[in-house]
C-alpha cells in the first residue's frame, strides 16, 4: 500500500478495500476526533469459586472521525438530484465497509464540510467535484476494552466478532491460564483452579466475551502484477486462496474481569 507522509500529520493514502473489492485512490485523510460511546462500571463476581472483581468499562472510543478529501464523479443522469445527496451516495458507495490503510474500517459519511467547483471534462458528460468531508471510521485504540461474540475457536485461538467486524483473534497465550483446546468440542477451555480442584469453563461459540485490544495489523491486499514470467498457475492460485484480511485486531483476556461475561456475572 502506498502511504505518503505529509506535513501537519496528514497522509495521502490509497484506500485498501476488503478482499475482492476494487482499490480507490487519492484520499487525503486526518483523524479529527474520537467519539465517546459509553461509560460505566460493572461489578463482577465469580461463577463457581471465582473471586469477586470490579472491572472498569473504559470509555469506548472505537469510532473516530476522519477528515478526507476526494474528487467525486457524478454521472449526468443524477444532475436532477441535489448535489449533496448525489455526492453522499457516491462517497458511501466508494468507502463504506472498506479499509483505508493505517486508518481503519470506514463505516458511513458523517458530513460534507466543503464543496469546490465542479468541472465537466471533454469526452465525459459527468461532473467532477472536489469534496472535503468527514467519515466515521472504526479504529479502536490499543488497550481499549470491547465486547463481542465468539465466532469460532481453533488451534490459533478464539475468533471474535462484534457484528460488523469479524477479524479479531485472541491467541492461546492471551487467554486466561491455564487453558487447553478441546479437540472434541472444538472450543477453548479455561481450567480454573478451585479448592475442590480444576473447574472447566468452556468458551462456547456465540457467548459474549470482553477483551482488551493489544495489537492491530494492516496488510496491503491491493492487486499486484506477476513477480516473474515463470510464476506457475498453481502458485498464483495458491496466493489467491491465502488472501489476508486488510485489518486485523489482536485481543487478550488474560486479566481478571476479562473473558466470557457469564464468568463474571453476579449470581
Amino acid at each position: 500500500m502506498n502511504a505518503l507522509a505529509g506535513k501537519g500529520g496528514e497522509q495521502v493514502l490509497t484506500e485498501q478495500p476488503c478482499a475482492g473489492r476494487p482499490v480507490t485512490e487519492g484520499l487525503s485523510t486526518s483523524v479529527l476526533a474520537k467519539n465517546t460511546l459509553r461509560t460505566g462500571t460493572t461489578r463482577n463476581q465469580a461463577r463457581p469459586g471465582l473471586a469477586p472483581v470490579t472491572a472498569e468499562v473504559l470509555p469506548a472510543t472505537m469510532f473516530v472521525l476522519v477528515e478526507m478529501t476526494d474528487t467525486v464523479r457524478i454521472p449526468p443522469w443524477q444532475f436532477e438530484r441535489k448535489l449533496n445527496d448525489s455526492i453522499a451516495e457516491e462517497l458511501n458507495k466508494k468507502l463504506a465497509n472498506k479499509v483505508v490503510y493505517n486508518v481503519g474500517l470506514c463505516i458511513c459519511l458523517y458530513d460534507i464540510t466543503k464543496l469546490e467547483d465542479s468541472y465537466i471534462f471533454p469526452g465525459d458528460g459527468a461532473s467532477h467535484t472536489k469534496v472535503h468531508f468527514r467519515y466515521v471510521v472504526f479504529h479502536p485504540f490499543l488497550d481499549e476494552i470491547l465486547i463481542g461474540q465468539i465466532k469460532s475457536c481453533s488451534q490459533d485461538g478464539v475468533h471474535v466478532s462484534i457484528g460488523f467486524f469479524d477479524d479479531i483473534v485472541i491467541p492461546p497465550e492471551s487467554l486466561q491460564q491455564p487453558a487447553k483446546f478441546d479437540e472434541a468440542e472444538q472450543v477453548w477451555v479455561w481450567e480454573y483452579e478451585t479448592e475442590e480442584g480444576a473447574h472447566d469453563l468452556y468458551m462456547d461459540i456465540g457467548e459474549e466475551i470482553r477483551f482488551r485490544v493489544v495489537d492491530e495489523t494492516f496488510v496491503d491486499t491491493s492487486p499486484t502484477g506477476p513477480s516473474s514470467a515463470e510464476a506457475s498457475t498453481s502458485n498464483a492460485t495458491e496466493e489467491v486462496q491465502k488472501k489476508e484480511a486488510p485489518y486485523t485486531l489482536v485481543g487478550s483476556i488474560s486479566e481478571p474481569g476479562l473473558g466470557l461475561l457469564s464468568w463474571w456475572t453476579n449470581s
